[in-house]
């Protein structure tokens, strides 16, 4: 059969799959990926004296994988420029001086550190309150109304983190660091990651019935750091321990969260899978092949980061203490997380572990994480000792 002439051109145009990706960006696509390269660039230019090769490539590498991850999923190409609005206003009002923070109306009640964190707590407490009467009210008002105030915690946490490292070098440049050194940080930084994958997995699966299970483990979160911040004052910002002072732990932590986080959200799916495969709420809940599914893809997610936490730890291990692995508690714990869940993958992979038994292994693996995350700090000493509460 022959084409017509008509026909013709449209049977010859092929496309790789990398053609047809980036012929689907629009306009905005790339002025938001020349933008963040710009950024880069420029603040290359204006600090790069102050970096060294280590971090000169972070920020380099940062504008493409950022320009990805907002052409992926667009509220991204939101939430940078607007938390850094919010970040460089505050830094604005500053003017240099760390103690316009207990002068200045907007930086004492709304965007100093502390404040911006506090609120970004509120946020995420309101949010879990919102979600459940959304849930159980079957009311599409109330979840959605969960779903904005999530967005602003996450907002009101990363212009809260990056105004702490503005502020850690209003202290001195010898105390100013990237803000992920101790738990009251890495507490903040478990929220924003876990409230992030969280809003993708609503938005990728067009449902927002889960938001009431996975925002309660952040509002536990913030409540451990309420407590931690009241109780130890946690929020000052202090110098580095020498074994903090090095480029492995601005990639080694986040690395090691977006672990953390995923893991948590897995298990709160996985009670949600539990309650709606015995019969509770189980007309207000996706269904128990989409929790199936968001769980598999958090344990994924989850896995392949934190075996890369998990090799770059063991480099940094070599670098700061002579051996790459020392029997260390945390790093014992961290072997027994990563046991726990390539464990669960295999069997998912080659037996089609699913169900109920699936959803109670990822439950129980949020308190295996849990004890790598704090339980160890708590119980337990060690080289890494330093994070003790």
């Amino acid at each position: 059969m022959e084409l017509t002439q008509s026909q013709a051109p449209q049977a010859q145009q092929t496309y790789t799959p990398a053609q047809g990706y980036f012929k689907r960006l629009t306009l905005i696509d790339w002025i938001y990926a020349a933008i963040l390269f710009g950024a880069s660039l420029f603040a290359l230019n204006r600090y790069g004296a102050y970096m060294d090769v280590y971090e000169k490539a972070i920020l380099l590498a940062a504008a493409p994988t950022f320009s990805a991850l907002g052409w992926h999923w667009k509220p991204v190409r939101w939430l940078l420029p607007l938390t850094a609005l919010l970040a460089l206003w505050s830094i604005s009002i500053y003017g240099g001086d760390l103690g316009a923070g207990d002068k200045k109306f907007f930086l004492k009640y709304m965007l100093s550190s502390q404040s911006a964190i506090l609120w970004m707590g509120t946020m995420f407490v309101l949010s879990t309150l919102f979600y459940w009467l959304g849930l159980l009210s079957r009311s599409p008002f109330g979840a959605s109304v969960g779903s904005k105030l999530c967005w602003a915690g996450v907002v009101l946490g990363v212009t809260g983190m990056m105004v702490r490292w503005y502020e850690s070098y209003l202290i001195g440049a010898d105390v100013g660091h990237i803000p992920i050194s101790n738990l009251y940080e890495v507490f903040i930084l478990f929220s924003l990651i876990t409230a992030l994958f969280y809003l993708y997995y609503e938005q990728r699966y067009q449902t927002r019935q889960l938001g009431a299970f996975v925002l309660l483990v952040i509002s536990a979160a913030v409540g451990f750091l309420l407590w931690y911040t009241v109780t130890r004052d946690a929020a000052d910002i202090q110098p580095l321990v020498p074994a903090l002072q090095s480029w492995w732990m601005k990639i080694h932590v986040p690395a090691n969260f977006i672990g953390y986080g995923t893991f948590s959200l897995s298990a709160m799916v996985a009670s949600a899978y539990l309650l709606k495969s015995s019969g509770y709420l189980a007309d207000r809940l996706p269904s128990l092949e989409v929790l199936d599914d968001v769980m598999y893809k958090a344990i994924s997610v989850g896995f392949a980061f934190f075996t890369v936490a998990t090799i770059l730890g063991a480099l940094w291990a070599a670098e700061a203490w002579g051996g790459y692995w020392s029997w260390d508690p945390k790093e014992t714990w961290a072997l027994i997380v990563w046991l726990n869940y390539a464990a669960w993958l295999h069997m998912r992979l080659m037996t089609g572990l699913r169900g109920r038994p699936a959803a109670w292994w990822a439950l129980i693996g949020l308190v295996v994480t849990t004890f790598a995350f704090l339980g160890v700090n708590m119980f337990l000493s060690g080289l890494h000792s330093y994070g003790k509460l």
